[in-house]
């Protein structure tokens, strides 16, 4: 167990609007947030990483572009692409969404060079590099098969879903992934996390970022906690 401060929480939240009708007015009021709640990023679809990127400028959130998202069914090279694009507008952080039709062709080869081919961009732009499993669809053997090549190529994280599957993070998930990776990759839960127990008990689990729209009634939640037992730190 760990000793967090309202802070070192904060810290650990990607502040979400993945929306497709998210405007300009949506992003603005996004990064603000960001900024006044100390959230680590703003996870966002591409198209607006240069838009969040001003937003954010001299600040210190990062602007997490999604990567074939929600889907992942696109081309090696597409996905290549669009993450160089990303980045060469403003994107710090990429979070990609793996090729599930070849995962469950069985092609681990294909989700390799996938992965390699991404995170290579991703280093070479001193860039935070995230895979998305999208876990909902997936059995307990594809996870496992997934973190290994995970383990192989080093991203900096796995994450666990999209958030637009029919089912987001769950415990299990985040237990198996750290389990199979270790300290070798970190761990982000994301899809369907909404209040201070359930992160706490994903953090718990293994999670060392969390996914989530609903960050500030989660900090709330906490300072209220703290406030009400005047401690300055949680232990999870």
């Amino acid at each position: 167990m760990k000793n967090y401060s309202l802070r070192d929480l904060s810290r650990l939240i990607d502040h979400t609007n993945l929306k497709p009708d998210a405007t300009t007015a949506m992003m603005k009021k996004l990064c603000q947030e960001a900024i006044d709640y100390h959230f680590k990023m703003v996870a966002i679809n591409q198209v607006q990483s240069k838009l969040c990127a001003d937003l954010l400028k001299d600040t210190d959130v990062d602007i997490g572009a999604a990567i074939a998202f929600p889907l992942g069914q696109t081309t090696i090279e597409s996905k290549c692409f669009e993450t160089k694009n990303a980045i060469e507008i403003g994107a710090t952080e990429i979070d990609y969404v793996i090729n599930i039709s070849e995962l469950k062709a069985g092609n681990l080869n294909y989700i390799e060079r996938e992965m390699s081919e991404i995170v290579k961009i991703c280093r070479q732009y001193n860039v935070t590099s995230k895979v998305i499993f999208e876990n909902c669809y997936l059995t307990d053997e594809e996870k496992i098969a997934l973190c290994q090549i995970a383990v192989k190529v080093k991203p900096d994280f796995i994450k666990t879903s999209t958030g637009f599957g029919p089912s987001g993070a769950t415990l299990e998930d985040v237990k198996l992934m750290k389990q199979h990776v270790g300290d070798v990759v970190k761990v982000k839960a994301a899809g369907g996390i909404r209040n201070a127990d359930t992160f706490k008990k994903m953090i718990a689990a293994g999670a060392e970022r969390i996914g989530t729209s609903a960050g500030i009634a989660i900090i709330e939640e906490i300072k209220k906690d703290l406030q009400t037992t005047q401690a300055q730190t949680i232990k999870i």
